[in-house]
């Protein structure tokens, strides 16, 4: 068996796994990041880039480089409720260097991150490496065993970091348990084209018992559409081709490319969760990003959480990492700092999705627009609060790591 050793061992090459492995190295750290499979290229996953972490960007003296990156400008959020138009958050007026949502492909993203980070000799992304299990050293992690196509190895680090995912294996040999807050819906993605003459903006159309979801990929729609959760074998059981016509019926616009969907593969199913563990570390283990909070797709706002938590635990880690200290003492120290934009944010998707989302599913006639809704229609200064939770959220997170340049 192949071993290891590193200083900081990430599994998961995801926002938080990447971000986190860039900023460590940025600060001198040896670091890990450990991604199963060959590359990042998986499509519907998480794609709306916040001013939050465009900002971030931009402290990273990034942005422009980034921008650079072909992306989608969202400046603002809409919404349809039976065919009566809504204007949900105006991002024009948010105190960021970026006052929009940049629409990019998570694989272009992590792409990016991870070009930035070979730029340090610290940095080391290792492909086609599958974590598998813990190792510990008495109540200890001290690293990870990883199948990788030489065969099975061992990574020894002075901390590990479980950036795994919702289904995350860090987490499960770790032990922690974790807390359901529950989710109505799953969603069903898929891509339609876009014609020249077709609405650009980024919108949702909510109807009797429909919630319909579509974003401007440039040449192609990425739509979401949303279906009570485990109904998706009744919906299989009609068939494609209802399918495609309930689309059409729901979005009128789209009718004449329904027929675009032709085969059950071209639908990917998104099964909502929205949990938290309750402990996020351990000795020589932290979790953070989806392995330790899974979030609602509403508001597309897990990306940026998941970014948000890595910036804190760089910026807490970093330092005593680098000078080689232990820094088991400080694990604690990053949960609390996150924990609060956690409950925060996900207690607001549980309100959203018990109310507006499960009253939608629910509906069999006309849909009434909620009153916070009708409020920020009639007095459009209301926009900047819904814009300001989505675009920068609670308590966000600004780059304090030192930067050791190579030499």
């Amino acid at each position: 068996m192949n071993s290891q050793t590193t200083t900081c061992c990430i599994a998961g090459g995801g926002p938080a796994g990447m971000m986190l492995g860039l900023l460590l190295a940025r600060a001198g750290v040896d670091v890990t990041v450990l991604e199963k499979h060959a590359d990042f290229f998986r499509d519907f996953r998480g794609d709306t880039i916040h001013p939050s972490t465009l900002e971030l960007m931009h402290e990273l003296g990034l942005l422009d480089a980034f921008l650079k990156v072909p992306h989608q400008k969202v400046s603002r959020l809409r919404a349809r409720f039976s065919g009566v138009p809504f204007f949900l958050a105006d991002f024009s007026h948010l105190p960021t260097v970026c006052k929009f949502i940049a629409m990019m492909p998570q694989w272009d993203f992590l792409n990016f991150l991870a070009e930035q980070g070979r730029r340090y000799p610290t940095f080391h992304l290792r492909k086609n490496a599958e974590v598998t299990d813990l190792l510990w050293e008495g109540d200890r992690v001290a690293g990870v065993r990883v199948d990788v196509p030489e065969g099975p190895a061992e990574i020894r680090a002075a901390l590990t970091v479980g950036c795994d995912g919702r289904h995350s294996i860090v987490r499960e040999k770790a032990g922690f348990k974790v807390q359901e807050l529950g989710a109505p819906m799953d969603v069903l993605w898929f891509s339609l084209s876009r014609k020249p003459t077709d609405d650009a903006e980024t919108m949702g159309v909510f109807d009797a018992g429909h919630i319909f979801v579509m974003i401007d990929r440039g040449d192609y729609w990425q739509c979401a559409f949303v279906i009570s959760k485990g109904s998706m074998d009744q919906v299989r059981q009609r068939g494609i081709a209802a399918f495609g016509a309930e689309v059409g019926r729901v979005v009128p616009m789209l009718s004449d490319r329904s027929g675009e969907l032709t085969d059950w593969k071209q639908v990917h199913l998104l099964t909502v969760a929205v949990n938290r563990v309750e402990h996020w570390h351990r000795p020589g283990l932290l979790c953070i990003g989806d392995a330790a909070h899974a979030m609602s797709p509403i508001g597309g706002v897990g990306v940026n959480l998941a970014v948000q938590d890595a910036v804190a635990a760089a910026n807490i880690l970093a330092e005593p990492l680098h000078r080689s200290e232990n820094a088991d003492p400080l694990l604690a120290k990053v949960q609390e700092r996150r924990m609060f934009p956690t409950r925060f944010t996900q207690r607001l998707q549980v309100i959203m999705q018990n109310t507006v989302i499960q009253g939608a599913l629910g509906s069999s006639g006309q849909l009434k627009a909620p009153l916070a809704l009708r409020l920020i229609a009639r007095f459009p200064f209301l926009r900047r609060i819904p814009a300001r939770v989505l675009g920068i959220g609670v308590r966000p997170e600004h780059v304090r790591t030192v930067e050791r340049r190579p030499a």
